[in-house]
């Protein structure tokens, strides 16, 4: 069995995206049985307002240095990215707030639930953000997906009404730290090598192949060892 651990947010479109091309280079190779996938928590924004208080282009166009026309372009160009993918991707309308809430609801779903709802959770609560534009911080949202996927409405309102799972989120921030990951997404291949950033489909599924042949390189090579610019909306290879 192979492991993939990924440590994302919600709120980041390259997540979305590295993730669903992760996806399906493991639906190409035929491979689905036979990997495993363990989620991190990673908030690009620990302190942002469980409220919203600005436009994403707005956030876009401060954060980069860019007129809000630029910014739109940009925001434009990645929402593209994720369209070749099938995705419904509508980043411009998107309704920024914190996403701490949502990293915990992850943290019942992998306690008390199977591998396949976690994974379904996960979708879910990218697709609430990027295709539904609705506000992650929300518990009524929160809990709605999470019903959605079959998990118990009630043990989910008592958990996001308390502070639960709030160190489980920290430790995994934690963790990316001593890593020295500086954005996500980040993804490590059976603990031995890390990949950071969205790939496209095709070296998704050369590292896959590089590690079920047990021959993946070393962390050092081209892969693991690429530059990648990281901000509040993710990470992207150079």
């Amino acid at each position: 069995m192979m492991t993939l651990t990924i440590w994302s947010d919600f709120a980041c479109p390259y997540c979305y995206i590295g993730e669903t091309r992760l996806e399906k280079a493991i639906e190409e190779l035929g491979i689905k049985d036979d990997v495993q996938i363990d989620y991190r928590a990673f908030e690009l924004d620990p302190t942002a307002p469980k409220e919203v208080t600005t436009t994403t282009p707005e956030r876009f166009a401060r954060k980069y240095g860019l007129s809000v026309d630029g910014a739109k372009q940009q925001i434009e160009h990645i929402s593209e990215l994720g369209r070749e993918l099938g995705i419904d991707f509508r980043y411009m309308t998107t309704r920024y707030s914190n996403t701490r809430d949502a990293h915990r609801l992850m943290k019942l779903a992998e306690e008390k639930y199977d591998r396949a709802t976690v994974g379904r959770l996960n979708e879910a609560l990218f697709a609430a953000y990027f295709t539904e534009n609705l506000v992650l911080s929300d518990h009524d949202v929160l809990t709605a997906k999470a019903v959605s996927v079959g998990m118990d409405e009630k043990e989910v309102r008592e958990m996001l009404a308390s502070d639960k799972y709030d160190d489980e989120v920290r430790f995994d921030e934690r963790e990316a730290g001593m890593r020295g990951v500086r954005g996500v997404p980040y993804i490590v291949f059976n603990g031995e090598f890390a990949v950071p950033g969205a790939m496209s489909i095709d070296n998704f599924r050369q590292a896959l192949k590089r590690e079920m042949d047990k021959t993946a390189d070393k962390p050092s090579d081209s892969i693991t060892g690429r530059a990648h610019t990281c901000g509040p909306d993710g990470c992207q290879l150079m």
